[in-house]
């Protein structure tokens, strides 16, 4: 899976590479050695295959010299006060870890093979510096490596990721679109395996936050206003162009962070409830894949929302119903999709919700959609015959569960989507109207004191709502010829 190296880290390597180097005086003052002096020359400003062969012919000593080893120190560690022999070293390291895989076999087998580059990680506050910069491009391809070989030292591994995983998270935090796209570029180099993407998930909160916020701004959505996605808002057609999607995020940028979330999702049941939880990724992917602009984005799109049902049925195809993922994956076979992956993804997920919606009923569309914990004006909210229906086994169902529920969802202010309390409102007054005897378990659960506040809201719609609850209650207190029951 290489991607072409971001061209902003590209601009900087070869600006480096240019820069003439006083490596004579470095000898003269012993930062680096007569012996030092004479590898760099022999495989500095030479032609690819020359300089392969020469390293190829003597590769534990080219070990020594980028690593350290028999008592040495790396280039690395005795030229640290040289940031410009450090810099330009680094970028002749990266040429020779892409094109001699002997050379970066044998620097992975070294005992601590990454111990001269993290320090380097940190030698600026500033992460945008080309020290770091440089450092991180030449770590992620060496740590990468290690992680697909057997290298004897899992331990280094173990202790240079989460390093390099905080460096990087720095990184996609920028506001530059370049340094974002180097950030996520080296995250993808790096998700080999289920160790390196299991300690990715145990630092999401810093690795995975900066990912999602791009992608909710690609949708025309930031954190603050989820409310736009469940809404229908956001980007509602297909305006994606090769310039990019809603908040100028470019389509190459937009398809490496998808890359690195389905690389991801490989560990489904491990990362599927925490994504739902925590970014509401089934509802944000749904409407990603509604504007999807190339069919490369559409094909991640969907083979991670596929990864993640398929190993979270109970917990996320009741999310996917509530976000009318059926109905667009039944638009999107109309798209005339020429990608084979995407069309068997495609092929197979339309097959999982299918099956799951087949045996579904308007309750358990409810009883998902509170167990979600994100109301909407969905069809059951407004409908009569269903509250008639199914009020008390609301009610009594799984020990009180789905009031509870309520009771959680509406215990929350709400700040960027008011319209939750509204819906929750409503919901009290429907539950009320249809089982009145059983007022007393929507007291005990503070519904009613709730539902009282709401009146207080700013928000006409959330005034109206709870001003009809209230107005149920009431109405049945009052009422002499209702007895009530107390339930307990």
């Amino acid at each position: 899976m290489s991607l072409d190296p971001p061209t902003y880290i590209s601009a900087l390597q070869n600006n480096i590479r240019a820069r003439p180097i006083s490596w004579e005086g470095a000898v003269r003052a012993k930062t680096i050695t007569d012996a030092d002096l004479k590898k760099i020359k022999s495989i500095d400003k030479v032609r690819k295959e020359q300089r392969k062969q020469t390293v190829e012919s003597d590769v534990d000593s080219f070990v020594v010299l980028l690593v350290g080893g028999d008592g040495s120190l790396s280039i690395f560690e005795a030229a640290a006060k040289r940031q410009d022999i450090v810099q330009y070293m680094l970028v002749l390291m990266g040429d020779m870890i892409d094109d001699i895989p002997t050379l970066t076999s044998a620097l992975v087998q070294h005992p601590a093979p990454f111990k001269p580059f993290l320090p380097l990680l940190k030698a600026s506050v500033n992460v945008e510096d080309a020290l770091p910069l440089l450092t991180s491009s030449v770590l992620s391809r060496l740590v990468s490596y290690a992680i697909t070989s057997s290298t004897k030292n899992p331990s280094q591994i173990d202790e240079a990721l989460p390093q390099l995983y905080t460096y990087l998270a720095a990184l996609s935090s920028s506001s530059d679109a370049g340094l974002q796209d180097i950030a996520v570029q080296e995250y993808s180099a790096l998700l080999r395996d289920r160790r390196s993407r299991e300690q990715f998930w145990k630092q999401r909160g810093e690795t995975l936050e900066p990912l999602f916020n791009i992608l909710r701004t690609a949708s025309g959505a930031s954190k603050d206003r989820d409310s736009d996605l469940w809404s229908g808002g956001g980007s509602s057609t297909r305006s994606g162009t090769e310039a990019g999607i809603a908040g100028n995020v470019g389509l190459q940028l937009l398809y490496h962070v998808l890359l690195v979330v389905w690389q991801l999702s490989f560990e489904g049941e491990l990362v599927g409830d925490g994504l739902q939880d925590e970014h509401d990724i089934i509802i944000l992917y749904t409407h990603l894949l509604r504007l999807s602009p190339k069919e490369k984005t559409t094909r991640l799109l969907l083979s991670t929302l596929l990864n993640l049902l398929s190993t979270n049925r109970s917990t996320l195809l009741p999310a996917a119903v509530l976000a009318r993922l059926p109905t667009l994956l039944t638009t999107l076979k109309g798209r005339h999709l020429t990608d084979p992956d995407a069309l068997e993804d495609l092929t197979t997920l339309t097959e999982l919700v299918d099956e799951y919606t087949k045996t579904q009923t308007t309750f358990d569309e409810y009883a998902a959609e509170l167990r979600g914990g994100h109301l909407r004006w969905s069809p059951p909210h407004r409908n009569p015959t269903f509250w008639r229906d199914n009020a008390r086994r609301i009610l009594d169902d799984n020990k009180n569960e789905l009031p509870r529920k309520l009771a959680e969802i509406l215990s929350k202010g709400w700040e960027s989507d008011k319209q939750v309390l509204a819906i929750g409102c409503n919901d009290v007054a429907c539950l009320v109207k249809e089982v009145p005897e059983k007022r007393y378990l929507l007291e005990k659960l503070g519904l009613k004191t709730r539902v009282m506040e709401l009146m207080q809201e700013a928000d006409e719609g959330v005034r109206w709502e709870s001003l009809r609850a209230v107005g149920e209650w009431l109405r049945y207190s009052f009422d002499g010829g209702r007895k009530d029951v107390v339930v307990r």
